[in-house]
Formats: structure tokens, C-alpha cells, sequence
């Protein structure tokens, strides 16, 4: 008989610090169990025919969207944003798997006569067992960025969900076995730097996606890397919006107040910092009134238009950053820190409120490092060169936009700036999954890419 000491987590909801479920940290047994089950399942699982692994998807996509509020509500009650951005994040990740259902064509190789007896011809084959570490900030979007595709091409995955809020990812591998998902193909494993390290080792696991932090992506990639294994690690971002004077002033604010403060600021492709050119600087004290109609509550309350940050060790993060801003000379025009919560469940809660930061430099830690939170940085720049150099000069690439309604802006823009997505009157600019979600610089190590035709090969 085997006697297993199960350590259990809570995990609390971060409106209200109550604890709502326990997660297990997956022991070291239990591990190599789930390699096994994983290395054994892709004997069998490389083997069946695409049109099968499609029909999969089929099935998947059709469980994902008669439970998509179900998934909400597990994100909205674990990780704390709004129901309305959490159906967001499922939608998000449901458009991948709608996109993995057409792999026969993703996976067709080439073929070409090379001469009059001889053909050269290529082909896709799965890989093998795909690793997956994932972020607390999109918990459903991120996997289903990962396993649907990685299935579809025939590999089997272990995925790691957040151990702050695994309950989607949990519903996720509930519906996969129920859309014909076979034992071992997709395995669920628990835990923190474990865990971690037991995807960077273990032999039978070939390639790793990543997202989250700068140093435990970079410590992810080394390690696999220095294990043979493929790794795609996308790291920190520090997002750029540049509002020309021409631009549309309240098309740009409403842009401006969604990108930088929903979800609470906790996006990898948040628009954190915004760079006024010119005489668009008139249009700050504006802003900020728009800023301070926002509704900070439980994102199960209707209206709410952010909730929480994810614990109280990020909350108090934030507000160190936010004062050595203010010690470092920024002006604090738009302060959420204190915020006094008319819901009294909430007054335990994770809670800041939308602030803006003004007259910021580069020099200055509030810009230099990813705050993650709803916070807005505001530089100016007396021309685009000016901005775009700005932009360039951070060390971060993942996302950009540019407000204006000059074509010729918007070109020279888009050719001169060192950005994986650079959005045209587009806030945040994630490519749809016929595309590859890129990143340039800091924001990721590596040339692979999430989905699109990048994240099949």
C-alpha cells in the first residue's frame, strides 16, 4: 500500500479573500505518473488520423460554447476580473480551437519534382509530449492557446495551470475527455517550482510554452532548452500607445481608458503607457475625468468595470510603485490607492483603483519595469520621431498602437517601430489565430510563436 500526504493550497476569491476551492500540489510520484501516462498515450494518439483529431476539435469547440458562462464564472469567482471580460478570455481561447479544426489543411506538407524519376516531398509530425506553464491572468484563454492545437497535430501535453486559479483549466480537461480526448493525451498536473521543474526535465517531454514573468521565463528557457526541449517563453511588456493631435479624441479616450485599465491592468498586452505628441497633451485632464467614472467592485456586480489584482503581494507591488513615481518626481493626477469599497464583502478585497501617472520619465522605475496593474504611465514627445524612438529605446516589444488619422503616420509608424503587434486605432492589437500571437526584444526568447501557421510548426 502507497500513502500519499496530499498538501492542499486554497485558493482564495481575490474580491473577497474567502477561500472557494483547494488545489493539490502534485507530488513527485504522481509527476512521473503523468509523464508515463503522457510518453504511453502518444504512441497510440500520433497514430490516428487527422480527420479523427478533427472531429475532436469539432467536439471541443461545441462543449467550450454551451459552457462558456460556467468558465466565466469559475475565472470571474478565482482570478477576479469582470464576467464580461472573462467571457472574453474564453472566447478568445474558443477561437483557436474553432481554428484547430481545420488542421487537415495546417498540416499539409510540400511536394515538388525534382527531376524526371525523383519527388521530394515533406511532412508534419507530431513532436511528441508538449509542456504547458500558464499564467493566473488569462486562465483559459492561455491553455486553449496551447493544448488544442498541440492534440490536434497528434502530440499528447501536461499542462500547469496557475495554482491561483486553476479551475478553468480544470473545466477545460473535463470537456476534452468528454469531446473524445483519450486517457493520457491531456493530463493535469498542480504545483509551483516543483512541478516547474519537473516539465523543464522529464526526458519524454519535447517542447514548453511559457507565459508570464521576465525571470521565470528566462530560467524556463534555459533550462529546457539546455534539456533538448523546444521552449516558446513569452515574458514581460511595457505597451506604448501614441496619440497624434489629429487623432479622434473620444474614439482614442475610450480606447485609452479599456486597454490600460481593464482586467485590471493585468494583461500582457495592457496598454500601460501612453505617449502624447504634441498638442494631444490638452487632452489629459479629460482622460482622467473618464478614468474616474469607472466602477471598481466584484466582477460578479453588474456595471463593474474592473475588479481585483490577483493577491495581496501584487496589490502591494503596485502601490510601491506607484509611490517611488512620485518620489522619483512624476505627478500622481488620478490616485486609487485607498479605495473605499460600498460593497462591504469587498473590503478585504485586492482592490486599486484607476491612476494615472503624469510627467514621467524614462529613468524612472514606474516605466522601466511591468506594473501590472491599473495603473497608466503618460509621457510626451514633441513628434512621432521623438515617440517612436521612446518606444524602441524600451527594452520590451510585445504590442503597440498609434492613434491618428494620417495614413502616411500610421505607415511611418508601423515601418519604423520594433513591435511584435502594433495596432492602427486598435488598442490592443492580439492577432486572430490565423495569425501567430509574435513579440519582439524583451518580451520573448526564442522564434516560436502561439498559434497561427508558426504555432503548428
Amino acid at each position: 500500500m502507497i500513502t500519499v500526504t496530499r498538501l492542499m493550497t486554497g485558493v482564495p476569491q481575490m474580491a473577497t479573500q474567502e477561500v472557494v476551492s483547494l488545489v493539490p500540489k502534485t507530488t513527485p510520484s504522481e509527476l512521473e505518473l503523468a509523464g508515463r501516462a503522457a510518453a504511453e498515450a502518444f504512441k497510440s494518439w500520433k497514430k490516428t488520423t487527422v480527420l479523427s483529431r478533427q472531429r475532436v476539435m469539432f467536439e471541443l469547440q461545441a462543449l467550450i460554447r454551451a459552457n462558456m458562462d460556467r468558465l466565466a464564472e469559475s475565472i470571474t469567482l478565482e482570478q477576479g476580473k469582470t464576467l464580461p471580460d472573462a467571457h472574453g478570455d474564453v472566447l478568445r481561447g474558443l477561437q483557436v480551437v474553432e481554428h484547430a479544426c481545420s488542421i487537415p489543411s495546417l498540416l499539409m506538407g510540400e511536394q515538388l519534382p525534382v527531376s524526371k524519376d525523383m519527388d521530394t516531398y515533406t511532412i508534419r509530425q507530431p513532436l511528441g509530449v508538449v509542456g504547458g506553464i500558464m499564467p493566473f491572468n488569462f486562465p483559459a484563454m492561455i491553455p486553449l492557446w496551447v493544448f488544442p492545437l498541440a492534440i490536434a497535430c497528434g502530440n499528447t501535453c501536461i499542462i500547469k495551470p496557475s495554482e491561483r486559479d486553476p479551475g478553468a483549466m480544470m473545466i477545460l480537461a473535463e470537456l476534452a475527455q468528454k469531446a473524445g480526448v483519450p486517457k493520457g493525451v491531456l493530463n493535469v498536473v498542480h504545483g509551483a517550482a516543483d512541478t516547474v521543474n519537473f516539465i523543464c526535465d522529464y526526458p519524454a517531454i519535447k517542447a514548453i510554452s511559457f507565459v508570464g514573468s521576465d525571470h521565470a521565463g528566462k530560467y524556463i528557457f534555459q533550462r529546457g532548452t539546455q534539456n533538448g526541449k523546444r521552449v516558446q517563453a513569452n515574458l514581460g511588456a511595457k505597451n506604448h500607445g501614441v496619440i497624434m493631435p489629429d487623432a479622434n479624441k473620444n474614439h482614442t479616450l475610450n480606447s485609452v481608458i479599456g486597454a490600460a485599465f481593464g482586467a485590471a491592468g493585468q494583461r500582457c498586452m495592457a496598454l500601460s503607457t501612453i505617449v502624447f505628441v504634441g498638442k494631444s497633451r490638452e487632452w489629459v485632464s479629460e482622460l482622467i475625468e473618464r478614468a474616474k467614472t469607472l466602477k471598481v467592485s466584484s466582477g460578479f456586480e453588474d456595471g463593474v468595470d474592473l475588479g481585483p489584482v490577483i493577491s495581496k503581494q501584487a496589490k502591494e507591488r503596485i502601490l510601491e510603485l506607484i509611490q517611488s513615481a512620485v518620489d522619483e518626481g512624476a505627478k500622481l493626477v488620478l490616485d486609487g490607492r485607498g479605495l473605499k469599497m460600498t460593497n462591504p464583502s469587498c473590503e478585504k478585497g485586492n482592490f486599486i483603483g484607476p491612476t494615472i501617472l503624469d510627467g514621467v520619465k524614462p529613468h524612472m522605475r514606474c516605466y522601466k519595469e511591468e506594473i501590472f496593474g491599473p495603473v497608466l504611465v503618460c509621457m510626451e514627445a514633441e513628434t512621432l520621431e521623438e515617440a517612436i524612438e521612446v518606444i524602441n529605446n524600451n527594452p520590451y516589444g510585445n504590442g503597440t498602437a498609434i492613434f491618428t488619422n494620417s495614413g502616411s503616420v500610421a505607415r511611418k509608424f508601423s515601418e519604423e517601430i520594433d513591435v511584435g503587434q502594433v495596432g492602427i486605432n486598435v488598442p490592443i492589437p492580439v492577432p486572430l489565430p490565423m495569425f501567430s500571437f509574435t513579440g519582439s526584444r524583451g518580451s520573448i526568447i526564442g522564434d516560436m510563436n502561439f498559434y497561427g501557421k508558426t504555432g503548428v510548426q
